[in-house]
């Protein structure tokens, strides 16, 4: 069933232009980190814990892109070595992602993230979110295993 419903996914993300422009309008009006009722990718969300549960959240992340800037050197250099541009940043935009929702939610815990879309200013990334002290969540022997397993993963 759940590559049933990645096939449609892609298949109407790659089609429907007109659809996927408007989509991205209203996300780049919201704020960059905001809380939504329910996955967009429901087959990514479930294969990374995603229950439709009390104490689970999901929450879509944009984040900007682009390459590195550093600030230019006041001193005379040959332009070639000033050292300004081609600078890479270590992380990938998605622990980016992880990290800026992990601040704006502190008492909770990322369960997993996936790619939902960019253009040419942003990506947008959905990040799943449990509470580890919840009633329902504390008493699932499975969300236990995936929070300490993906906790394990992080360090």
């Amino acid at each position: 069933m759940h590559s049933h419903i990645a096939t449609t996914w892609t298949r109407m993300w790659k089609s429907n232009a007109d659809e996927l422009r408007s989509k991205t309008i209203l996300w780049r009006k919201e704020p960059a980190i905001h809380k939504i009722r329910r996955p967009s990718r429901l087959d990514r969300a479930h294969r990374l814990g995603y229950k439709a549960k009390q104490g689970i959240v999901v929450v879509r992340i944009r984040v900007g892109r682009g390459g590195m800037r550093k600030q230019r050197p006041i001193s005379g250099r040959r332009p070639k070595h000033l050292g300004v541009v081609h600078i890479k940043q270590g992380t990938s935009m998605r622990k980016v992602a992880e990290n800026r929702v992990n601040e704006k939610f502190p008492n909770m815990e990322v369960l997993g993230s996936y790619y939902l879309h960019k253009d040419g200013m942003y990506l947008w990334h959905e990040v799943i979110l449990a509470d580890p002290h919840h009633p329902s969540i504390s008493k699932d022997k499975e969300m236990r295993g995936k929070l300490r397993a993906y906790a394990k993963q992080m360090t």
